[in-house]
């Protein structure tokens, strides 16, 4: 009986992790069996080199990456655990909270009940609620001067991503209160610089179910000159806690129910077929600047495929029944778990190119959000150009784009590896469809043949993401028509 991929990953990751415990307890360095093989996401025998345990020799000329490291925040999960983020701080010795939400969210049952929980308490705290939605640099400015006099000794997010990575750059810029706001952002943007001390405590309290922000080091803003998206990435940047309670997603409109979940879709899809963290380069010389984004490991596919597979299954339920709230927990769940698996190994493609989506949005306006500006919600940005990215991706790892493609009920039994790629491509495209009301391409969006160009250059400087990418080349004008043809196939589907 031939064993699908989805479960040879899953009993291959079992051995692995056998193998790595044996290796520690003999005193040996430890060996990751899959990722020590650099045919991991190339040669045939995949699976089968993966089952021998050999030991990765070390690279004296400092070019590819031999470790990886795991990061994320304490998480708690429960229907209606909100109302103890009041304990939460007085355990933590707080006295003045900066509370950090938008206009929309202030509104709701979450922050009564973080108000609430801070009052009992007699925790100080004072209320910021003008985060943006899809944050550009100066609304992110404009939170931070709010921040800077009140010296506030904790955070408290409530909201969905936008609020979450608003209160993190408030945070940083608080510490640091004499940087300047390229310092930090990602690189070539900005100087890319490591976060060298430690931030003020952290809580974030998710209202949606997409972004896992509430675990994660990265916060993502337009960077509106440059008319493209990026942020900043470091381990010292992510939540204290996330406090994750589904009582919070049940306000979440359908609209956003379904672009936030495609951002869990493609964060999940983009680590788990994102490069081996050993093929990575370069290595850093110091442990302070290893990337959040560090690619596939061992620990990050555990949590990206089993966010994978609760995405197929309850997205579409959570985005069609308002009152499905087993579907609506599950999907909190999914984001989280994916944050979790992207926050360590990175996303890539869809998301490289999806900021210059957003950032250069023609005038679309996404159907049930409550902006009155045009909006290309982060989600919707990013799944639209997945079925193209994923067919330009399979070549690297067959077997894997097989296993997304059996998550969403595809019977691989036959399929050929090199048909992995239009077989993901089409469930894909078969998944997003079957959401409704969501555009089947970049036309849709309002953009042209005309628009690739302009997109593609918006995509070139994301290289903290494209690093990350199987089969993109590293030689500027190859990968420049590379992305120009990924664009091209994603002007519809």
């Amino acid at each position: 009986m031939s064993l699908s991929p989805a479960i040879r990953v899953a009993r291959t990751a079992a051995q692995r992790s056998t193998s790595l415990l044996s290796a520690i307890q003999f005193g040996h360095p430890p060996n990751c069996p899959c990722h020590s093989n650099p045919n991991f996401h190339h040669g045939p025998s995949v699976f089968s080199e993966a089952r021998r345990r050999l030991a990765t020799p070390i690279d004296h000329s400092r070019t590819k990456e031999y470790a990886f490291e795991m990061a994320a925040s304490s998480i708690r999960f429960g229907p209606g655990c909100t109302k103890e983020v009041g304990m939460d701080f007085k355990n933590m010795g707080a006295k003045r909270v900066m509370v950090v939400t938008d206009a929309n969210v202030s509104k709701l049952n979450a922050m009564k009940q973080v108000v609430d929980g801070l009052t009992k308490e007699g925790i100080e705290f004072t209320v910021y609620d003008k985060c943006r939605v899809e944050p550009k640099d100066s609304s992110i400015k404009d939170a931070i001067a709010f921040a800077k006099p009140y010296q506030p000794d904790a955070f408290l997010a409530v909201g969905g991503g936008s609020v979450i990575d608003t209160a993190k750059l408030m945070n940083l810029y608080t510490v640091f209160p004499e940087a300047d706001f390229l310092d930090f952002v990602n690189a070539p943007l900005g100087k890319g610089l490591p976060i060298t001390k430690p931030l003020k405590p952290l809580v974030a309290v998710p209202t949606t179910a997409g972004t896992g922000s509430e675990t994660t080091g990265t916060a993502i803003f337009d960077l509106v000159e440059k008319r493209a998206k990026t942020g900043i990435a470091h381990r010292n940047l992510k939540p204290t806690l996330g406090i994750c309670d589904p009582l919070n997603t049940r306000t979440m409109p359908s609209a956003v129910h379904a672009s936030s979940g495609l951002d869990v879709l493609c964060h999940s899809l983009e680590s788990w077929t994102a490069i081996p963290y050993n093929e990575r380069t370069p290595r850093p010389t110091n442990p302070i600047n290893r990337p959040a984004y560090q690619g596939a490991n061992p620990i990050s596919d555990i949590f990206s495929l089993q966010a994978l597979r609760q995405t197929v299954k309850y997205l579409p339920r959570a985005t069609k029944d308002p009152d499905d709230h087993e579907a609506q927990s599950e999907m909190l769940l999914a984001a989280t778990l994916a944050g979790v698996g992207f926050g360590n190994a990175g996303v890539h493609l869809c998301h490289g190119m999806s900021y210059p989506i957003s950032g250069q949005n023609p005038g679309y306006k996404h159907a049930g959000y409550a902006e009155n500006a045009p909006i290309i919600p982060h989600g919707v940005s990013v799944a639209v150009t997945s079925p193209a990215v994923f067919r330009f991706t399979a070549p690297s790892n067959p077997e894997r784009h097989l296993a997304a493609a059996e998550a969403f009920g595809v019977d691989i039994s036959n399929v050929k590896k090199e048909s992995a790629g239009e077989v993901l491509g089409e469930a894909l495209a078969e998944f997003l469809i079957g959401l409704g009301d969501q555009p089947r391409g970049l036309k849709p969006l309002g953009f042209t043949k005309e628009s690739i160009d302009d997109l593609v250059e918006g995509t070139l400087p994301q290289k903290r993401v494209l690093m990350l990418a199987p089969n993109l080349s590293e030689e500027v004008g190859q990968e420049r028509e590379q992305l120009r043809a990924l664009f091209e196939e994603s002007l519809e589907y």
